[in-house]
């Protein structure tokens, strides 16, 4: 019974994940014939992988002390320590702002992200929850002490044909990945996003916290491909929709009975 509401409850996470559609057959094949040469200095377009982890990279660093309790007390509905998410604290499950490293790792697994240049900054586009993300890009350094944003505070600039984005001052309340990995509000992150040809980008990422981590957390390479005809879905978190799902669905999974 506990094996099957696990199952359960990995199936019924959220109402709004859906089923991700497997790539079509012959995908990678395709996928892996260069496309035409594009300006490597226009990152425009809808990108989308549709396989990949939720994650950094399966190779977690050593926490500190500190990382290791509240690591502990996350209770996430994926991995080797999923909890039936009625009985988890996932910020997702209540339609709380996921964070910006969750909100990559969900574009990267399967649902697209615009990215569209204009004078002075890049705009990131995530469909899930069609929440929107500003890049500065006008020459300004980070801020000294930046108040605590849901998505931090972002600045990019070319290194040579790498567009190198660093962010800092998040909200330590999201979780790094859908696994429960926390951070602090003294995380650094950096994105770079390189564009390879006309169809294919590639981004790798770097976490620091050395309140949470002992070593930075270095991520895989993750490949990006363009979606010329994909257009942004209105794909938001109601919650009034997650409460009524609740009751259908995570509940029952979670061993909770409605007492109304």
């Amino acid at each position: 019974m506990i094996a099957l509401i696990g199952f359960i409850a990995g199936l019924v996470f959220s109402s709004a994940l859906g089923a991700q559609t497997a790539p079509a057959a012959g995908a990678a094949k395709a996928n892996a014939t260069p496309s035409a040469p594009a300006d490597p200095h226009d990152l425009s377009g809808v990108w989308r992988r549709r396989t990949g982890n939720l994650t950094m990279s399966n190779e977690m660093p050593p926490m500190t002390p500190e990382g290791q309790a509240k690591f502990n007390a996350t209770k996430p509905g994926y991995g080797p320590r999923m909890v039936p998410p009625a009985l988890g604290n996932d910020p997702m499950g209540t339609c709380d702002p996921l964070g910006l490293t969750r909100l990559i790792f969900f574009e990267v697994a399967g649902r697209p992200m615009e990215m569209i240049q204009i004078p002075g900054r890049v705009i990131q586009f995530f469909e899930w929850a069609h929440v929107w993300r500003e890049i500065w890009t006008d020459g300004r350094e980070l801020p000294k002490d930046p108040d605590p944003r849901w998505l931090g505070y972002s600045v990019g600039k070319w290194n040579g044909d790498t567009f190198v984005v660093d962010s800092i001052g998040f909200d330590d309340r999201t979780w790094v990945d859908h696994f429960g990995a926390p951070h602090s509000d003294q995380m650094r992150f950096q994105e770079r996003y390189r564009r390879l040809d006309h169809d294919t980008m590639e981004l790798s990422m770097t976490l620091t916290d050395p309140k949470m981590y002992t070593k930075p957390w270095v991520s895989e390479t993750k490949i990006l491909k363009l979606q010329p005809k994909t257009e942004i879905d209105e794909l938001f978190c109601v919650p009034t929709e997650e409460q009524a799902f609740n009751k259908r669905m995570r509940d029952p999974a979670g061993g909770l009975v409605n007492k109304k």
